[in-house]
Protein backbone atom coordinates (compact mmCIF):
# COMPACT_ATOMS: atom_id res chain seq x y z
CA UNK A 1 0.00 0.00 0.00
CA UNK A 2 1.27 3.32 -1.12
CA UNK A 3 -0.63 6.76 -0.70
CA UNK A 4 0.36 8.88 -3.80
CA UNK A 5 -1.28 10.38 -6.76
CA UNK A 6 1.59 9.92 -9.19
CA UNK A 7 0.57 6.69 -10.83
CA UNK A 8 -3.24 7.73 -10.50
CA UNK A 9 -2.63 10.49 -12.55
CA UNK A 10 -0.69 9.12 -15.06
CA UNK A 11 -2.77 6.21 -14.97
CA UNK A 12 -5.85 8.46 -15.25
CA UNK A 13 -4.07 10.87 -18.48
CA UNK A 14 -4.15 7.15 -20.82
CA UNK A 15 -7.82 6.92 -20.54
CA UNK A 16 -11.14 8.53 -21.11
CA UNK A 17 -11.07 11.45 -19.28
CA UNK A 18 -13.31 11.83 -16.68
CA UNK A 19 -15.67 14.79 -17.01
CA UNK A 20 -18.70 13.97 -14.30
CA UNK A 21 -19.98 15.91 -11.43
CA UNK A 22 -18.62 14.62 -8.33
CA UNK A 23 -19.39 15.01 -4.64
CA UNK A 24 -16.10 13.75 -2.46
CA UNK A 25 -16.60 12.16 1.04
CA UNK A 26 -13.74 11.32 3.24
CA UNK A 27 -13.65 10.65 7.40
CA UNK A 28 -13.06 7.84 9.81
CA UNK A 29 -16.70 6.70 10.01
CA UNK A 30 -19.48 7.31 8.72
CA UNK A 31 -18.46 8.01 5.21
CA UNK A 32 -20.54 5.13 3.73
CA UNK A 33 -23.47 6.39 5.29
CA UNK A 34 -23.33 9.78 4.16
CA UNK A 35 -22.80 8.77 0.46
CA UNK A 36 -26.15 6.15 0.77
CA UNK A 37 -28.00 8.70 2.25
CA UNK A 38 -26.53 11.56 -0.78
CA UNK A 39 -27.29 9.29 -3.60
CA UNK A 40 -30.59 8.36 -2.30
CA UNK A 41 -31.37 11.85 -2.41
CA UNK A 42 -30.14 12.73 -5.71
CA UNK A 43 -31.58 9.29 -7.30
CA UNK A 44 -35.15 9.89 -5.69
CA UNK A 45 -35.39 12.87 -7.53
CA UNK A 46 -34.22 12.35 -10.50
CA UNK A 47 -31.20 11.91 -11.42
CA UNK A 48 -28.52 8.81 -12.56
CA UNK A 49 -26.35 8.45 -10.09
CA UNK A 50 -23.07 6.53 -9.69
CA UNK A 51 -21.33 5.90 -6.32
CA UNK A 52 -18.03 4.36 -5.23
CA UNK A 53 -17.44 2.66 -1.74
CA UNK A 54 -14.74 0.44 -0.33
CA UNK A 55 -14.26 -1.46 0.96
CA UNK A 56 -16.62 -3.85 -0.99
CA UNK A 57 -18.76 -6.33 1.18
CA UNK A 58 -19.84 -9.36 -0.99
CA UNK A 59 -18.02 -8.27 -4.34
CA UNK A 60 -15.83 -6.10 -5.55
CA UNK A 61 -18.88 -5.06 -7.52
CA UNK A 62 -20.49 -3.55 -4.26
CA UNK A 63 -18.03 -0.73 -4.89
CA UNK A 64 -19.30 0.40 -7.91
CA UNK A 65 -23.01 1.35 -7.49
CA UNK A 66 -25.06 2.24 -10.50
CA UNK A 67 -28.97 3.64 -9.84
CA UNK A 68 -28.98 1.59 -6.48
CA UNK A 69 -27.28 -1.67 -8.39
CA UNK A 70 -23.82 -2.98 -8.29
CA UNK A 71 -22.16 -2.94 -11.90
CA UNK A 72 -22.68 -6.09 -13.81
CA UNK A 73 -19.99 -8.22 -14.12
CA UNK A 74 -19.58 -8.08 -18.11
CA UNK A 75 -19.38 -4.56 -17.91
CA UNK A 76 -17.12 -4.49 -15.20
CA UNK A 77 -14.67 -6.60 -16.43
CA UNK A 78 -14.39 -5.06 -19.99
CA UNK A 79 -13.34 -1.88 -18.73
CA UNK A 80 -11.39 -3.64 -15.77
CA UNK A 81 -9.05 -5.18 -18.42
CA UNK A 82 -8.74 -2.13 -20.55
CA UNK A 83 -7.40 0.04 -17.16
CA UNK A 84 -4.98 -2.97 -16.29
CA UNK A 85 -3.43 -3.09 -20.44
CA UNK A 86 -3.03 0.26 -20.02
CA UNK A 87 -1.21 -0.31 -16.80
CA UNK A 88 0.94 -2.95 -17.87
CA UNK A 89 1.59 -1.43 -21.23
CA UNK A 90 2.52 2.06 -19.54
CA UNK A 91 4.93 0.12 -16.93
CA UNK A 92 2.56 2.03 -14.02
CA UNK A 93 2.56 -0.03 -11.37
CA UNK A 94 -0.57 1.66 -9.85
CA UNK A 95 -1.47 -0.40 -6.86
CA UNK A 96 -4.82 -2.35 -6.69
CA UNK A 97 -7.15 0.19 -5.16
CA UNK A 98 -5.62 2.73 -7.80
CA UNK A 99 -7.10 0.12 -10.56
CA UNK A 100 -10.15 -0.30 -8.80
CA UNK A 101 -10.40 3.13 -8.63
CA UNK A 102 -9.77 4.14 -12.58
CA UNK A 103 -12.08 1.37 -13.12
CA UNK A 104 -14.78 3.12 -11.21
CA UNK A 105 -14.47 6.30 -12.71
CA UNK A 106 -14.16 5.03 -16.15
CA UNK A 107 -17.37 2.98 -15.96
CA UNK A 108 -19.21 6.05 -14.23
CA UNK A 109 -17.97 7.82 -17.17
CA UNK A 110 -19.15 5.33 -20.01
CA UNK A 111 -22.53 5.31 -18.19
CA UNK A 112 -22.72 8.76 -19.00
CA UNK A 113 -24.37 9.29 -15.20
CA UNK A 114 -25.75 13.02 -13.88
CA UNK A 115 -23.33 12.76 -11.08
CA UNK A 116 -21.44 10.64 -8.85
CA UNK A 117 -21.02 10.05 -5.29
CA UNK A 118 -17.15 9.60 -4.44
CA UNK A 119 -16.56 7.79 -1.23
CA UNK A 120 -12.48 8.23 0.06
CA UNK A 121 -10.99 5.30 0.43
CA UNK A 122 -8.21 6.30 3.31
CA UNK A 123 -7.30 9.50 3.98
CA UNK A 124 -7.93 12.29 1.12
CA UNK A 125 -5.00 14.51 0.37
CA UNK A 126 -3.15 11.57 -1.34
CA UNK A 127 -5.97 8.83 -2.08
CA UNK A 128 -6.57 7.40 -5.49
CA UNK A 129 -9.79 8.85 -5.57
CA UNK A 130 -8.32 12.94 -5.40
CA UNK A 131 -6.93 12.57 -8.80
CA UNK A 132 -10.28 13.35 -9.97
CA UNK A 133 -9.90 17.36 -11.28
CA UNK A 134 -11.20 20.11 -9.79
CA UNK A 135 -13.29 21.52 -12.18
CA UNK A 136 -15.46 18.00 -11.76
CA UNK A 137 -16.18 18.52 -7.68
CA UNK A 138 -19.20 19.96 -7.07
CA UNK A 139 -19.00 19.41 -3.07
CA UNK A 140 -16.31 17.50 -0.71
CA UNK A 141 -17.74 16.66 2.95
CA UNK A 142 -15.76 15.18 5.71
CA UNK A 143 -17.38 12.83 8.07
CA UNK A 144 -16.45 12.05 12.13
CA UNK A 145 -12.26 12.01 12.41
CA UNK A 146 -11.02 9.62 14.86
CA UNK A 147 -7.78 7.54 15.50
CA UNK A 148 -7.41 4.66 12.93
CA UNK A 149 -4.82 3.55 10.06
CA UNK A 150 -2.18 5.76 12.40
CA UNK A 151 0.39 4.35 10.39
CA UNK A 152 -0.71 5.59 6.95
CA UNK A 153 -2.49 8.82 7.97
CA UNK A 154 -0.53 10.21 11.33
CA UNK A 155 -0.50 9.31 14.93
CA UNK A 156 -2.98 12.14 15.68
CA UNK A 157 -6.34 13.26 15.37
CA UNK A 158 -5.22 16.55 14.32
CA UNK A 159 -3.02 14.70 11.94
CA UNK A 160 -5.56 12.74 10.42
CA UNK A 161 -7.88 15.41 9.89
CA UNK A 162 -5.16 17.06 7.90
CA UNK A 163 -4.72 14.14 5.27
CA UNK A 164 -8.36 14.01 5.53
CA UNK A 165 -9.60 17.43 4.59
CA UNK A 166 -7.40 17.34 1.98
CA UNK A 167 -9.65 16.44 -0.41
CA UNK A 168 -10.72 20.03 -0.04
CA UNK A 169 -11.18 21.94 -3.57
CA UNK A 170 -10.44 26.08 -4.08
CA UNK A 171 -13.78 27.79 -4.22
CA UNK A 172 -16.00 24.75 -3.60
CA UNK A 173 -18.25 23.78 -0.64
CA UNK A 174 -16.77 21.81 2.29
CA UNK A 175 -18.80 20.32 4.31
CA UNK A 176 -17.84 19.13 7.98
CA UNK A 177 -19.89 16.88 9.99
CA UNK A 178 -19.50 16.88 14.04
CA UNK A 179 -16.25 16.55 15.68
CA UNK A 180 -15.59 14.69 19.02
CA UNK A 181 -12.33 16.41 19.17
CA UNK A 182 -11.89 19.99 19.01
CA UNK A 183 -8.27 19.54 17.19
CA UNK A 184 -10.05 18.62 14.26
CA UNK A 185 -12.08 21.08 13.48
CA UNK A 186 -8.70 23.79 14.20
CA UNK A 187 -6.50 21.28 11.40
CA UNK A 188 -9.71 21.07 9.37
CA UNK A 189 -10.11 25.34 9.25
CA UNK A 190 -6.68 25.83 8.24
CA UNK A 191 -6.80 23.43 5.69
CA UNK A 192 -10.20 24.61 4.26
CA UNK A 193 -8.27 28.02 4.56
CA UNK A 194 -5.25 27.14 2.82
CA UNK A 195 -7.14 25.06 -0.35
CA UNK A 196 -9.82 28.98 -0.54
CA UNK A 197 -12.67 26.22 -0.12
CA UNK A 198 -15.90 27.52 1.65
CA UNK A 199 -16.36 25.85 4.75
CA UNK A 200 -19.84 24.51 6.19
CA UNK A 201 -20.48 22.87 9.51
CA UNK A 202 -23.13 20.71 9.00
CA UNK A 203 -26.20 20.46 12.14
CA UNK A 204 -27.50 16.77 12.99
CA UNK A 205 -30.68 15.50 11.72
CA UNK A 206 -33.01 16.04 14.97
CA UNK A 207 -35.12 13.12 16.49
CA UNK A 208 -38.61 13.81 16.88
CA UNK A 209 -41.87 12.27 17.68
CA UNK A 210 -43.92 10.04 15.61
CA UNK A 211 -46.61 12.09 13.48
CA UNK A 212 -48.85 10.10 11.73
CA UNK A 213 -50.21 13.57 9.53
CA UNK A 214 -46.74 14.07 8.47
CA UNK A 215 -45.38 10.48 8.34
CA UNK A 216 -48.07 8.91 7.52
CA UNK A 217 -47.72 4.95 8.72
CA UNK A 218 -43.93 3.70 10.76
CA UNK A 219 -41.49 2.49 8.47
CA UNK A 220 -41.45 -1.37 8.91
CA UNK A 221 -37.77 -2.44 10.31
CA UNK A 222 -35.53 -4.79 9.67
CA UNK A 223 -37.18 -8.02 9.05
CA UNK A 224 -37.27 -10.19 12.16
CA UNK A 225 -39.51 -12.68 12.32
CA UNK A 226 -38.94 -15.22 15.11
CA UNK A 227 -40.16 -15.44 18.84
CA UNK A 228 -37.28 -12.88 20.26
CA UNK A 229 -38.06 -9.67 21.80
CA UNK A 230 -34.56 -8.29 20.43
CA UNK A 231 -35.24 -6.41 17.17
CA UNK A 232 -34.64 -3.13 15.73
CA UNK A 233 -37.17 0.07 16.05
CA UNK A 234 -38.97 1.17 13.78
CA UNK A 235 -37.52 3.79 11.51
CA UNK A 236 -36.46 7.28 13.78
CA UNK A 237 -38.96 10.76 12.91
CA UNK A 238 -36.04 12.98 12.68
CA UNK A 239 -36.50 16.57 11.25
CA UNK A 240 -33.84 18.06 8.72
CA UNK A 241 -33.39 21.73 8.26
CA UNK A 242 -31.84 23.14 5.15
CA UNK A 243 -30.99 26.52 4.64
CA UNK A 244 -32.09 26.18 1.21
CA UNK A 245 -35.90 25.49 2.12
CA UNK A 246 -38.17 27.66 4.57
CA UNK A 247 -39.14 25.23 6.87
CA UNK A 248 -37.88 21.48 8.53
CA UNK A 249 -38.21 18.72 6.24
CA UNK A 250 -39.51 15.72 8.18
CA UNK A 251 -39.05 12.35 7.19
CA UNK A 252 -38.24 8.43 8.81
CA UNK A 253 -34.34 7.50 9.61
CA UNK A 254 -34.10 4.07 8.73
CA UNK A 255 -30.76 3.75 9.59
CA UNK A 256 -29.81 2.50 12.98
CA UNK A 257 -27.78 4.23 15.96
CA UNK A 258 -27.99 7.67 17.29
CA UNK A 259 -24.80 8.38 14.91
CA UNK A 260 -26.94 8.30 11.82
CA UNK A 261 -28.22 11.80 13.31
CA UNK A 262 -24.80 13.10 12.58
CA UNK A 263 -24.57 11.49 9.11
CA UNK A 264 -27.37 12.49 7.91
CA UNK A 265 -26.84 15.94 9.05
CA UNK A 266 -23.96 15.92 6.74
CA UNK A 267 -25.50 14.16 3.66
CA UNK A 268 -28.33 17.11 4.12
CA UNK A 269 -25.78 19.92 4.21
CA UNK A 270 -24.01 18.64 1.25
CA UNK A 271 -28.08 18.62 -0.42
CA UNK A 272 -28.23 21.81 0.92
CA UNK A 273 -24.64 23.08 -0.52
CA UNK A 274 -25.60 21.64 -4.07
CA UNK A 275 -29.18 23.92 -4.05
CA UNK A 276 -27.13 27.58 -2.88
CA UNK A 277 -23.47 26.95 -4.04
CA UNK A 278 -22.94 29.07 -7.03
CA UNK A 279 -20.16 26.79 -8.28
CA UNK A 280 -22.90 23.86 -8.52
CA UNK A 281 -25.50 25.94 -9.97
CA UNK A 282 -24.79 25.83 -14.04
CA UNK A 283 -23.90 22.16 -13.51
CA UNK A 284 -26.92 20.48 -12.85
CA UNK A 285 -30.66 21.42 -12.50
CA UNK A 286 -30.31 20.61 -8.61
CA UNK A 287 -32.70 23.51 -7.23
CA UNK A 288 -35.78 22.55 -10.12
CA UNK A 289 -35.38 18.43 -9.65
CA UNK A 290 -34.37 18.49 -5.35
CA UNK A 291 -37.82 19.26 -3.21
CA UNK A 292 -38.28 18.66 0.27
CA UNK A 293 -40.38 15.87 -0.82
CA UNK A 294 -37.56 14.01 -2.88
CA UNK A 295 -35.71 15.24 0.36
CA UNK A 296 -37.49 13.05 2.86
CA UNK A 297 -38.37 10.73 0.23
CA UNK A 298 -34.84 9.78 -0.22
CA UNK A 299 -33.75 9.87 3.07
CA UNK A 300 -36.70 6.47 3.79
CA UNK A 301 -35.55 4.91 0.82
CA UNK A 302 -32.00 4.77 2.50
CA UNK A 303 -29.97 1.28 2.80
CA UNK A 304 -26.81 0.76 4.27
CA UNK A 305 -25.99 -3.03 4.64
CA UNK A 306 -23.81 -4.59 7.37
CA UNK A 307 -23.87 -1.02 9.58
CA UNK A 308 -26.31 -2.09 12.79
CA UNK A 309 -27.99 -4.56 10.71
CA UNK A 310 -30.43 -6.80 11.92
CA UNK A 311 -31.38 -10.38 10.53
CA UNK A 312 -33.27 -13.57 11.34
CA UNK A 313 -31.26 -16.31 10.21
CA UNK A 314 -33.16 -20.15 9.76
CA UNK A 315 -30.73 -22.77 10.77
CA UNK A 316 -31.66 -25.13 8.31
CA UNK A 317 -29.59 -22.69 5.98
CA UNK A 318 -26.23 -22.94 7.47
CA UNK A 319 -25.24 -25.79 5.16
CA UNK A 320 -24.01 -28.10 7.92
CA UNK A 321 -23.97 -31.76 7.31
CA UNK A 322 -24.55 -33.75 10.45
CA UNK A 323 -25.56 -30.86 12.39
CA UNK A 324 -29.04 -31.64 13.18
CA UNK A 325 -30.40 -28.57 11.75
CA UNK A 326 -31.02 -29.47 8.24
CA UNK A 327 -34.79 -29.84 8.91
CA UNK A 328 -35.13 -27.26 11.83
CA UNK A 329 -37.92 -24.85 11.80
CA UNK A 330 -35.65 -22.73 14.43
CA UNK A 331 -33.79 -19.04 13.42
CA UNK A 332 -31.28 -16.93 15.18
CA UNK A 333 -31.71 -13.50 15.33
CA UNK A 334 -28.11 -11.86 14.45
CA UNK A 335 -27.37 -7.43 14.91
CA UNK A 336 -24.30 -7.29 12.27
CA UNK A 337 -22.14 -4.36 12.55
CA UNK A 338 -18.65 -3.81 10.24
CA UNK A 339 -17.38 -1.90 13.97
CA UNK A 340 -13.50 -2.31 13.13
CA UNK A 341 -12.25 0.44 15.29
CA UNK A 342 -12.50 2.20 18.73
CA UNK A 343 -14.75 4.94 17.65
CA UNK A 344 -17.16 2.30 15.91
CA UNK A 345 -16.95 -0.43 18.29
CA UNK A 346 -18.07 2.25 21.08
CA UNK A 347 -21.24 3.34 18.69
CA UNK A 348 -22.12 -0.76 18.59
CA UNK A 349 -21.88 -1.41 22.59
CA UNK A 350 -24.33 1.81 23.23
CA UNK A 351 -26.66 0.92 20.50
CA UNK A 352 -26.49 -2.84 22.57
CA UNK A 353 -26.78 -1.05 25.64
CA UNK A 354 -29.96 0.90 24.23
CA UNK A 355 -31.32 -2.30 23.06
CA UNK A 356 -30.81 -4.62 26.07
CA UNK A 357 -32.40 -1.17 28.49
CA UNK A 358 -35.54 -1.20 25.63
CA UNK A 359 -36.63 -4.76 25.25
CA UNK A 360 -38.15 -6.45 27.82
CA UNK A 361 -37.36 -10.35 27.57
CA UNK A 362 -39.99 -12.79 26.96
CA UNK A 363 -40.37 -16.37 28.90
CA UNK A 364 -41.34 -17.35 32.16
CA UNK A 365 -40.00 -15.04 35.03
CA UNK A 366 -36.80 -14.90 33.94
CA UNK A 367 -34.78 -11.64 33.99
CA UNK A 368 -31.32 -13.36 32.48
CA UNK A 369 -30.45 -12.53 28.76
CA UNK A 370 -27.93 -13.88 26.47
CA UNK A 371 -25.47 -11.26 24.26
CA UNK A 372 -23.19 -13.85 22.24
CA UNK A 373 -20.86 -12.19 20.56
CA UNK A 374 -19.25 -13.77 16.81
CA UNK A 375 -15.94 -11.78 16.22
CA UNK A 376 -12.96 -11.41 13.79
CA UNK A 377 -10.93 -8.26 13.53
CA UNK A 378 -8.29 -7.43 10.57
CA UNK A 379 -4.85 -7.20 11.25
CA UNK A 380 -4.23 -3.22 11.04
CA UNK A 381 -1.30 -1.98 13.06
CA UNK A 382 -0.84 0.54 15.59
CA UNK A 383 -4.87 -0.27 16.15
CA UNK A 384 -4.56 -3.34 18.53
CA UNK A 385 -7.92 -5.98 19.16
CA UNK A 386 -7.42 -4.57 22.55
CA UNK A 387 -8.33 -0.85 21.59
CA UNK A 388 -11.49 -2.42 19.38
CA UNK A 389 -13.16 -4.85 21.65
CA UNK A 390 -12.44 -3.02 25.02
CA UNK A 391 -15.23 -0.71 24.04
CA UNK A 392 -17.42 -3.27 22.95
CA UNK A 393 -17.38 -5.79 25.10
CA UNK A 394 -17.72 -3.25 27.82
CA UNK A 395 -21.06 -2.19 27.08
CA UNK A 396 -23.29 -0.93 29.80
CA UNK A 397 -25.58 -3.66 31.16
CA UNK A 398 -28.86 -2.81 32.81
CA UNK A 399 -29.46 -3.00 36.02
CA UNK A 400 -32.67 -5.26 36.60
CA UNK A 401 -31.29 -7.31 34.01
CA UNK A 402 -28.47 -9.56 34.17
CA UNK A 403 -26.43 -10.00 31.05
CA UNK A 404 -24.57 -13.34 30.13
CA UNK A 405 -22.10 -12.64 27.65
CA UNK A 406 -20.65 -15.15 25.36
CA UNK A 407 -17.95 -14.95 22.31
CA UNK A 408 -16.31 -16.75 19.76
CA UNK A 409 -13.29 -15.95 17.52
CA UNK A 410 -12.75 -16.67 13.88
CA UNK A 411 -10.95 -15.74 10.70
CA UNK A 412 -12.64 -14.06 8.20
CA UNK A 413 -12.24 -15.50 4.53
CA UNK A 414 -9.32 -14.17 2.50
CA UNK A 415 -10.31 -10.16 0.79
CA UNK A 416 -10.97 -10.40 -2.95
CA UNK A 417 -8.49 -7.93 -4.66
CA UNK A 418 -7.09 -7.40 -1.51
CA UNK A 419 -4.09 -9.59 -0.46
CA UNK A 420 -2.77 -7.31 1.83
CA UNK A 421 -5.46 -7.03 4.20
CA UNK A 422 -4.99 -9.98 6.96
CA UNK A 423 -6.73 -11.34 9.97
CA UNK A 424 -5.82 -11.63 13.59
CA UNK A 425 -5.45 -15.15 14.73
CA UNK A 426 -8.69 -16.35 16.44
CA UNK A 427 -6.53 -17.01 19.04
CA UNK A 428 -5.14 -13.86 19.98
CA UNK A 429 -8.55 -12.21 19.92
CA UNK A 430 -9.65 -15.03 22.66
CA UNK A 431 -6.66 -13.88 24.84
CA UNK A 432 -8.31 -10.33 24.50
CA UNK A 433 -11.36 -11.22 25.56
CA UNK A 434 -10.19 -13.08 28.65
CA UNK A 435 -8.04 -10.17 29.68
CA UNK A 436 -11.03 -7.95 29.09
CA UNK A 437 -13.24 -10.09 31.00
CA UNK A 438 -12.53 -13.70 31.97
CA UNK A 439 -16.42 -14.05 33.05
CA UNK A 440 -16.72 -14.33 29.06
CA UNK A 441 -17.70 -18.10 27.86
CA UNK A 442 -15.45 -18.44 25.41
CA UNK A 443 -16.34 -21.06 22.70
CA UNK A 444 -13.98 -23.79 22.30
CA UNK A 445 -14.24 -25.30 18.88
CA UNK A 446 -14.91 -29.23 18.87
CA UNK A 447 -12.04 -31.47 18.48
CA UNK A 448 -10.06 -28.72 16.94
CA UNK A 449 -11.76 -27.68 14.03
CA UNK A 450 -11.25 -24.49 12.56
CA UNK A 451 -14.29 -21.97 13.55
CA UNK A 452 -16.15 -20.27 10.26
CA UNK A 453 -19.38 -17.83 10.37
CA UNK A 454 -21.49 -20.54 9.90
CA UNK A 455 -20.11 -23.29 12.69
CA UNK A 456 -19.81 -19.99 14.75
CA UNK A 457 -23.71 -19.65 14.22
CA UNK A 458 -24.60 -23.22 15.55
CA UNK A 459 -22.68 -22.82 18.44
CA UNK A 460 -24.07 -19.09 18.98
CA UNK A 461 -27.76 -21.40 19.35
CA UNK A 462 -26.95 -24.09 20.95
CA UNK A 463 -25.30 -21.51 23.50
CA UNK A 464 -28.27 -19.99 23.73
CA UNK A 465 -30.68 -23.06 23.70
CA UNK A 466 -28.96 -24.87 26.28
CA UNK A 467 -28.72 -21.78 28.99
CA UNK A 468 -32.49 -21.50 27.98
CA UNK A 469 -32.60 -17.78 27.82
CA UNK A 470 -33.47 -15.41 25.41
CA UNK A 471 -30.92 -13.24 23.82
CA UNK A 472 -29.61 -12.33 20.28
CA UNK A 473 -26.13 -12.83 18.25
CA UNK A 474 -24.04 -10.01 17.13
CA UNK A 475 -21.26 -10.17 14.56
CA UNK A 476 -19.10 -7.60 14.51
CA UNK A 477 -15.02 -6.67 14.03
CA UNK A 478 -14.65 -5.90 10.72
CA UNK A 479 -16.62 -5.78 7.37
CA UNK A 480 -14.86 -8.69 6.12
CA UNK A 481 -16.77 -11.01 8.65
CA UNK A 482 -19.77 -9.24 7.83
CA UNK A 483 -19.26 -9.69 4.01
CA UNK A 484 -19.11 -14.17 4.93
CA UNK A 485 -22.14 -13.84 7.12
CA UNK A 486 -23.98 -12.56 3.85
CA UNK A 487 -21.94 -14.56 1.38
CA UNK A 488 -23.24 -17.63 3.83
Amino acid sequence: MDLSLERIKVLLSHLPQYTLPTIHIAGTNGKGSVSSFVASILQTSGFSVGRFNSPHLVTVLDSVIINGEPVALNQYNDVRRVVEDVNSQGNIGATSFELLTATALMLFESTKLDVVVLEVGMGGRTDATNAVSDDCILVSALTAVDLDHQKFLGDTVAAIATQKAGIAREGRPFVVGPQKYPDVMVAVRAVVEEASADLVCANPAVSRTHDEAADGLPLPSDPVTSSSPFHPASARPVSLSLSCFPDPIYTQLPLHGDHQLDNLGVAVGIISSLLTHSSSAHRLPFRSKITPSTVAAGVRSTTWPGRLTFHDVPLSKLHLPNSGVEDSDESLVVLVDGAHNPASASVLASYISHLLESTTPVGGDSEEVNVTFILALSNSPPKTPLQTLSPLLSFKRPRDVKVNVSAAALEFSPVEGMPWVHPVPSSEICDVIKDIDRDINLCTPRGGEQMNVANALLWAHEEQKTRGRKGFVCLAGSLYVVADFYRL
